[in-house]
């Protein structure tokens, strides 16, 4: 059998419904991409995956009773990093985990498993720092709205904890560099697309699109946090370990005056 490339349209169950496929087919020689990055290969005949969504369930549950809890969420984790040929170890990770009888998911001797769980904790890492660096400005239509520029999909992992944090409130969390955003209406978490303006400004409060007492707040904020900010105890090293200057053009205490 010719060695296939597989084409899947991007999504989680898009890239099981693609392992599916390799079992069923018993495919031997195979890669898996997603269709928005993806590169022809000499010598590989180009399959398109079409989600399915009752296959990618079956994948999913037999991975989850193959695998610790702990193994399931670094398997996905390891996915929403989208790093260039993360399908492929998955792929091979998820077979191995299927060859075995017992859990394997600290078997870091093979090396797809030590390399998933090290993806995992960079996602896991960019995870807590979006929980954390996250800053919401109040619109003119009483909405909260922050952007984010994160380094790995992490927009999945972050909705539970603004739903719950901040379960009294609209907001929209947009990642513009994905280009979709979360919003909550008071009720339910919903996936959106947006279209803004050429050449929109995202690290601006601008009043065109933001409430009078959003410049006010800011204000505040900015005032409290340098008072805190004691000279003499400035640690730049630790504090940029801490909260590196990637997220600063997001941080409202971080812009001038």
């Amino acid at each position: 059998m010719q060695a296939k490339n597989l084409i899947y349209d991007g999504t989680f169950d898009g890239f099981l419904s693609a392992v599916f496929y390799v079992f069923e087919h018993k495919l031997k020689t195979v890669t898996i991409q997603n269709e928005f990055t993806v590169q022809h290969r000499l010598f590989l005949e180009n399959e398109t995956i079409h989600t399915d969504e009752l296959k990618a369930n079956r994948v999913w549950k037999g991975i989850k009773s193959r695998l610790s809890s702990n193994g399931s969420y670094q398997l996905y984790y390891a996915f929403l990093s989208e790093d260039s040929g993360v399908e492929d170890l998955l792929l091979e990770y998820i077979q191995y985990v299927f060859s075995q009888r017992k859990k394997v998911d600290k078997d870091y001797t093979h090396p797809s498993i030590l390399k998933i769980a090290q993806i995992a904790k960079s996602v896991g890492r960019e995870k807590h720092r979006m929980e954390a660096f996250v800053r919401f400005r109040l619109t003119k239509d009483a909405i909260y709205f922050a952007s984010i520029e994160p380094d790995f999909n992490v927009l999945p992992l972050i909705e539970k904890h603004f739903k719950r944090r901040y379960a009294d409130q609209k907001w929209v969390i947009y990642d513009i560099k994905r280009g979709y955003g979360l919003f909550y209406d008071l009720n339910k978490v919903e996936l959106i697309n947006m279209d803004f303006p050429e050449n929109f400004n995202f690290t601006k409060t601008d009043n065109a699109f933001f409430a009078e007492q959003e410049f006010e707040f800011q204000k505040l904020w900015q005032d409290y946090f340098k008072s805190t900010n004691i000279e003499s105890r400035k640690n730049m090293k630790l504090h940029i370990r801490h909260v590196p200057k990637r997220y600063w053009k997001y941080l409202s205490e971080k812009q001038p005056n």
